[in-house]
């Protein structure tokens, strides 16, 4: 039997298997603490699950256009003119089923046969992944701690080739929670117009930003930047409805038609009853988003000051999403309980056996060297896990 080659060569993303790992072991009574998932632990509001609740008993349970309904991208349009600054039709939205599919669509609709895509390193597991999957190339591009995980212009522009198609921008990003500050990107789209770059957008973690801090979405920067521009968001992070499954892209007229017909036969639309609660999620209000927001930038004040105590480990300081990528580099060829670290997966496997204590190897980012913690859990969980953390490491 010969299966698609081009499938069987589509890895699983690692965030997933560790977050499915922990759930097995705790399902099974181990005392084990999961740092691994992407997923805010708070509920979603109630304002948002009671508008669910009515769309089902309003009859709200039929298809929608393949787009998302009309007053979900009017309510959209008007989300983007009110916190980005940005004017889109609701014929330029595109709702799908989360971000991650809303990503897939804009790959496919962009992309031929060879088309590189530049992706900043480290990186969300799932972009080679989708790039591959529209017959793109990934081409990274490599940053560390010095310049705080960001790509620079001069780099992008030296990473371009005559196959370079569209580059990667997540900010605030995953992994690293770092914030690309409005004059980087004025830079950075600058290079992209002059080449002629579309840039997808990721600002799926725009309301997680800290320090006082500003996100910026590029598209917002110009006419010209816009046009080139596909701006992928949704609500899984910032209203805490993962399992709604919303996520929308805004586009120029010709990609935004594309994807819908893309959409229209792979998946037709988004979950009505989902799509009806998002209406209420972006024009009710927002004070139970600034408590989250708040939440998150106490526990990872306290997470980055513990691990910077811990010898062996480090991290700097991330002004966005909810994410550390912790340097382990100090502990390679350290051993610790009989077997010496000498990768982040070895690391990763070996305290999650040990310790218990689930966490993200940083190969899957691009990001050797590092281990990822997400602080979208409880305090008391983040103080259990650096504790055994710092256990472990006594263990040398």
């Amino acid at each position: 039997m010969i299966l698609s080659s081009k499938n069987m060569a589509i890895s699983p993303s690692p965030t997933l298997s560790i977050d499915a790992k922990y759930k097995e072991m705790k399902s099974n009574g181990i005392d084990v603490v999961g740092f691994g998932a992407g997923e805010p632990d708070f509920d979603t509001p109630e304002h948002i699950k009671d508008a669910a609740i009515q769309a089902i008993q309003d009859g709200q349970t039929k298809y929608t256009p393949a787009a998302g309904s009309l007053a979900l991208r009017k309510a959209i349009a008007n989300k983007f003119k009110t916190d980005n600054g940005l004017d889109y039709q609701p014929s330029q939205i595109v709702v799908s089923n989360g971000a991650k599919h809303s990503l897939a669509n804009a790959f496919s609709a962009i992309l031929n046969p060879g088309d590189e895509v530049i992706i900043p390193s480290p990186f969300w597991v799932s972009y080679p992944e989708l790039v591959k999957l529209s017959d793109g190339i990934p081409k990274f591009i490599y940053s560390d701690e010095t310049n705080h995980f960001k790509i620079t212009a001069q780099q992008l522009k030296e990473a371009i080739t005559d196959k370079t198609k569209a580059i990667v921008i997540n900010s605030p990003c995953n992994p690293t929670g770092m914030v690309y500050t409005e004059e980087e990107l004025r830079e950075i789209a600058e290079v992209a117009v002059a080449h002629n770059l579309i840039i997808i957008a990721d600002e799926i973690y725009e309301k997680l930003v800290y320090d006082n801090q500003k996100h910026v979405s590029i598209a917002s920067l110009g006419e010209k930047i816009k046009e080139y521009t596909i701006t992928i968001n949704g609500v899984s992070k910032s209203y805490a409805m993962t399992g709604w499954r919303i996520g929308y892209a805004a586009a120029n007229d010709k990609i935004a038609k594309i994807m819908a017909n893309i959409q229209s036969h792979a998946a037709s639309n988004p979950n009505s009853i989902a799509q009806a609660a998002t209406i209420v999620a972006l024009n009710g209000p927002q004070d139970e988003v600034e408590k989250m927001r708040k939440v998150f930038e106490e526990r990872r004040n306290y997470m980055v000051s513990r691990i910077n105590e811990i010898e062996g480990v480090s991290c700097i300081v991330p002004h966005g999403a909810f994410y550390i990528m912790m340097n382990i580099k100090q502990l390679f060829a350290k051993t610790f309980y009989g077997k010496t670290i000498n990768t982040s997966d070895e690391f990763a496997e070996l305290l999650l056996e040990k310790a218990l204590v689930a966490l993200v190897p940083g190969s899957g980012f691009g990001a050797e060297g590092y281990v990822r913690w997400s602080y979208a859990t409880s305090m008391e969980n983040i103080k259990k896990g650096l504790e055994r953390l710092e256990n472990f490491l006594k263990q040398a």
